[in-house]
């Protein structure tokens, strides 16, 4: 007999969730905010909101369905099977965060706080959930992008991926965009993103540049790529700073001590790069299944 699909709803904690836990109880917690003129309400009501929509998310799974619950910390070491259908109660990072994590399955984006969040990846209601689990929603495919060094690892990532030093100083590399000659850095680091990160800090640095490097479509394979504040001098130059990569990737070898590339701005999930090692860009072959 085979099993019923299982539902598996992902959320985080909220800001009165972290508030209360590092300051022991709400009374601390409210007189920590009152000493900076701020009031406990607020943040109270938004928990409430986020909440209750996941207890309707949870009551919206059909009793026959299996369920699961994660929260963010800990969907590193969740296993989702190939049968789960990914039920996201969030912000439009909360998708992101748990993208990299799986293989195909399809996820629904629920926003608990319509008219606050972005809702580019969490576009449904709770209260719509039931009829989307049962196939009245379409599935239209995300690009990702993929970090790969030459010994095998690999990070994947759906809105950007990012190259420099950990800490934001300077970082040296040698570049090699596709169909194009080399030349040695020394930046802020490089973004390469996808269709869905073009409207993020890609945007923000496309924006701020004056840039008229046209941004890809969400489903588009393209992706785009941004040197962030280059350094011209005497050993490093500065020709080449954005482009596209439309089926190939970006290479970047490291020449100062110690890089890293992290996705979707998680710096605890990085890879480190060491002097002399090579890091390749470029579309990934996952694919984020979005339930629209």
């Amino acid at each position: 007999m085979s099993l019923k699909p299982r539902v598996v709803v992902v959320h985080r904690r909220t800001e009165y969730d972290e508030l209360v836990a590092a300051h022991g109880t709400r009374g601390q917690a409210a007189f920590f905010l009152r000493s900076r003129g701020r009031d406990i309400a607020e943040l109270e009501e938004r928990h409430h909101r986020t909440q209750a929509a996941i207890a309707d998310a949870v009551a919206a799974v059909p009793v026959e369905w299996r369920r699961g619950s994660v929260e963010r910390e800990d969907v590193s070491r969740f296993l989702f099977a190939p049968e789960d259908v990914v039920v996201v109660v969030g912000q439009d990072g909360l998708v992101a965060n748990v993208a990299k994590y799986l293989d195909g399955q399809p996820v629904i984006g629920v926003d608990p706080e319509p008219g606050r969040n972005a809702g580019v990846l969490v576009t449904h209601a709770a209260r719509d959930l039931g009829e989307l689990l049962h196939g009245t929603g379409h599935v239209t495919e995300r690009t990702m992008v993929q970090a790969s060094l030459d010994d095998g690892q690999r990070l994947l990532a759906l809105n950007e991926v990012f190259v420099g030093h950990p800490t934001h100083q300077t970082a040296r590399y040698e570049l090699r965009p596709p169909a194009a000659g080399g030349e040695a850095q020394a930046s802020s680091g490089v973004i390469v993103a996808t269709g869905t990160g073009a409207t993020g800090w890609c945007s923000s640095v496309a924006r701020e540049r004056g840039s008229r490097l046209p941004m890809p479509a969400p489903g588009e394979p393209r992706l785009v790529w941004f040197v962030r504040e280059a350094w011209p001098s005497p050993a490093t130059g500065t020709s080449l700073t954005e482009g596209e990569l439309a089926g190939t990737e970006l290479a970047l070898t490291v020449t100062s001590d110690r890089l890293v590339a992290f996705g979707d701005g998680i710096e605890s999930d990085a890879l480190t790069l060491g002097w002399g090692q090579t890091v390749r860009v470029g579309r990934a072959e996952t694919a984020l299944r979005l339930v629209a």
